[in-house]
């Protein structure tokens, strides 16, 4: 029991993990009657490591940022960029052909190889977060502030990308894609799409491996006290800019990661990906889950866009967003730990009360054999 008490977040995400690893198994044999819900499965891994990278950022360091789409959206088109030019035979798109060119643009060519577009998708949005980062942290710029400035932000970059329309399809963005494994629709592409979710799927271990890792050690510690007081870390001798640079760095990563992911699953990727609200959504991913945890942004992603899914078809679908926010405020109001800080406040004390019912029942039995015995005796 020790054991599992501190390590009830591994436990439960192993929980996810094979259950969304028994996903495909149950699609081949018929148990689930459509691939839409593996397919949609997928694209929640990839929400879930983007709501990983802000709950460090957010959840450990204390740094609200409302414009992590832009990463997200980097990301899945760095990947969108490369599979496009894959189904094209690295040929010119019909969008660039509509603008007027007539070559490739030098700004796609690193994207005709694998290697060099996933290393581009680290490096790109990486850079820019650490450019930004560098001189907000360093002349301390916190709280509203920095939320508006990341805000700007994305809304800067969206609306470059919608006037770049020859290079990246203005607002319809890069579309009718495959993944890296092949086309992931259809019957006959299934053993594609299982592919494609098992490395994803891997890809989120390693990455919860890693950022817990990271949270467990000196270094979480340390994020955690800037949090709770910045001032104080700053006068222990600590470089706080650095700190908060380089965990703003790495929550950009990883968004761009999941947005890669993202794009494989979803087919195309648009600016819609890199607009306010979407980056909004992830923060509420992680409110809802339980910010700081890490196993909290895992459950917050995929508990609410598994909620949108339901509720956003059927009679709910006009008002399935005011339901989603109606919980975001609530939760941040009222329960500041979200859903694991309602588990972790509330499930030790039922245990405890399950168990003096348990040691309860074991005495009483105790005291009618004891009765029984000495009953059977004096007779």
């Amino acid at each position: 029991m020790k054991f599992l008490k501190k390590r009830e977040d591994i436990v439960c995400f192993a929980c996810i993990c094979i259950l969304l690893a028994f996903m495909p198994i149950l699609l081949n044999y018929g148990v689930l009657s459509s691939s839409s819900i593996v397919l949609f499965l997928g694209k929640c891994i990839a929400f879930a490591i983007a709501a990983i990278g802000i709950d460090l950022i957010w959840g450990y360091t204390g740094i609200l940022s409302l414009g992590h789409g832009l990463y997200f959206a980097l990301g899945g088109y760095a990947m969108a960029m490369y599979l496009k030019l894959q189904s094209t035979g690295g040929k010119i798109t019909d969008f660039m052909h509509t603008g007027g060119m007539t070559s490739l643009p030098l700004i796609w060519k690193p994207f005709l190889s694998l290697p060099a577009a996933m290393l581009l998708m680290i490096l790109v949005p990486g850079g820019i977060a650490a450019i930004v980062g560098y001189f907000i942290f360093k002349n301390r710029v916190k709280g509203v502030y920095f939320s508006i400035i990341s805000q700007a932000l994305a809304w800067a970059a969206y609306s470059i990308f919608i006037a770049l329309s020859p290079y990246t399809n203005g607002n319809v963005g890069i579309t009718e894609i495959k993944s890296v494994f092949g086309g992931i629709k259809g019957p006959s592409n299934q053993r594609n799409m299982f592919l494609l979710f098992y490395a994803s799927l891997l890809l989120m271990i390693l990455i919860f491996a890693f950022c817990r890792f990271l949270a467990g050690r000196k270094f979480g510690k340390i994020l955690v006290a800037i949090r709770d007081g910045e001032n104080r870390a700053y006068f222990s001798g600590y470089q706080v800019s650095k700190y908060k640079t380089f965990v703003y760095v790495l929550s950009a990563i990883l968004a761009a990661i999941g947005g890669a992911v993202f794009a494989n699953f979803n087919g195309s990727i648009t600016p819609s990906q890199m607009t306010i609200s979407y980056s909004i959504t992830m923060v509420i991913w992680v409110a809802i889950g339980g910010r700081g945890t890490i196993i909290g942004a895992v459950i917050g992603a995929f508990l609410v866009n598994l909620c949108e899914y339901s509720l956003s078809s059927g009679g709910l679908v006009e008002i399935w967003q005011y339901i989603i926010g109606a919980v975001f405020c609530i939760t941040i109001i009222f329960f500041k730990g979200g859903i694991t800080g309602l588990v972790s406040k509330y499930f030790p004390i039922i245990l405890k009360k399950l168990s003096k019912q348990d040691n309860i029942n074991k005495n009483i039995g105790k005291i009618e054999r004891s009765r029984a015995y000495e009953h059977s005796n004096g007779s």
